[in-house]
């Protein structure tokens, strides 16, 4: 629902989150600007699209702030699969932390009143055991990508305490939907094409994601709800997926049955450890669960889409 605010910018606006945030702000009765790099429209009716290039170069974006009054800022370096940066964590720095901060702090500057910063589970950790991850528990990122995201809610946590500028973080999982990004784009072409998957026995790990529809609701929720500044959201739909569901889910999106072969999971496992792609065999055979009580109940929201397809 849309409250006082007049206008919500949001940043990464073509990217596969941005563009649903876009959508789901506008259905929901916001004024909504796109920023993006080079406008490739398609927008919804009222939005206005503006081009500020590269955020890592922007020195005085004040036309794309002028009358903004909350930021959601979904632009960042990701689903890099195959790096070619000598220093990746270099990179990553510069785009998810440097630049988040700089536009932050021209923010603040231009009166923009909050900052809804879309930062990543993975500032938790990279696997769960027993419990989920929870809110305040201490941050222990396990990738470039989520030291840099971290760094970034340092740095706006520090920032808020010197301008005032109201940040809220929002920590997602793996984001669902029909056309996904990283791995799961990955996964989503080879069910396309039909080709076996070795997944069939992995049936019992327990995965949270979250789909567009359920970060969309949420991020309009606390672009403006009182309670939010300062807060850290963990999200989620809410019902744990085994990699064996998250395939057949996605399989019936694209109308098939996925061929899912029975390899025992430690023979896969094992290969990829060794490979030194421990990352990526967490994520198809380990858990990672969500503890989103705390955003449940300062929001007094839940997720809209738990169960659902997206």
């Amino acid at each position: 629902m849309a409250g006082e605010l007049k206008r919500v910018l949001v940043t990464g606006a073509n990217g596969f989150l941005g563009r649903a945030v876009v959508e789901g702000l506008s259905a929901r009765g916001r004024l909504v600007r796109a920023a993006v790099r080079r406008d490739e429209g398609g927008w919804p009716a009222g939005v206005e699209a503006v081009s500020v290039g590269d955020l890592t170069s922007i020195t005085d974006p004040i036309e794309a702030l002028s009358g903004v009054d909350a930021i959601v800022h979904c632009a960042a370096r990701a689903h890099v699969l195959k790096e070619t940066a000598g220093d990746p964590l270099a990179e990553f720095r510069a785009v998810n932390t440097e630049a988040t901060l700089a536009l932050a702090r021209k923010s603040a500057e231009a009166g923009v009143r909050r900052l809804v910063f879309i930062s990543s589970i993975g500032v938790n950790g990279a696997q769960t055991r027993g419990r989920g991850f929870r809110y305040d528990d201490p941050a222990q990122p396990h990738s470039s990508y989520a030291v840099s995201k971290h760094e970034a809610e340092l740095g706006l946590k520090a920032l808020a305490a010197e301008t005032g500028l109201e940040v809220v973080v929002i920590r997602p999982p793996l984001i669902l939907g029909r056309e996904p990004k990283g791995n799961l784009a990955t996964l989503n072409r080879v069910i396309a094409r039909g080709w076996p998957l070795p997944f069939g026995l992995v049936s019992n790990n327990r995965r949270d994601l979250v789909s567009l529809e359920t970060l969309t609701d949420l991020v309009d929720v606390v672009v403006d709800h009182p309670a939010a500044p300062g807060q850290i959201f963990l999200v989620s739909d809410g019902a744990p997926l085994s990699t064996r569901s998250l395939l057949e889910r996605m399989a019936a999106w694209q109308g098939r049955r996925p061929a899912l072969l029975p390899v025992p999971p430690v023979l896969m496992s094992l290969p990829l450890k060794l490979a030194g792609k421990s990352g990526l065999a967490s994520q198809l055979f380990g858990d990672l669960e969500v503890d989103i009580e705390h955003t449940r109940r300062t929001l007094d929201w839940s997720p809209p889409s738990a169960g659902r397809d997206s």
